[in-house]
């Protein structure tokens, strides 16, 4: 069965930092690009950042850029999101998420129906 298991988030206030872990397992997905996304309460889901196979190309939203830092190590099958001075509006549970079929750059058009997908982990920031 393969699996996408988010970890690492938990509530923090405005400024501070959080990382968030996506440990994959039934299946190596070290030739895969991978994201993440959020979803805010009464909000639709949204993309935050995209890597490609090998780490060596990387996409972020314009709300996140610059704060946020993805990357992978494919040698342990897991992904990483590096969130540093958090704002409240980055409060939303946070998914992770892999699609053989699209390249890096269309990760953001993953829709639920497509690929894996982790069931998510809650970050909220407090201000």
């Amino acid at each position: 069965q393969v699996q996408l298991v988010e970890s690492g988030g938990g509530l923090v206030q405005a400024g501070g930092s959080l990382r968030l872990s996506c440990a994959a397992s039934g299946r190596t997905f070290r030739n895969d690009a991978m994201g993440w996304f959020r979803q805010a309460p009464g909000k639709e889901r949204e993309f935050v950042a995209a890597i490609s196979w090998n780490g060596g190309i990387t996409y972020y939203s314009d709300s996140v850029k610059g704060r946020f830092t993805i990357s992978r190590d494919n040698a342990k099958n897991t992904m990483y999101l590096q969130m540093n001075s958090l704002k409240p509006e980055d409060t939303a549970v946070y998914y992770c998420a892999a699609d053989p079929s699209r390249p890096a750059r269309d990760i953001a058009t993953m829709t639920p129906q497509s690929g894996y997908w982790g069931q998510g982990t809650q970050v909220v920031v407090s201000s």
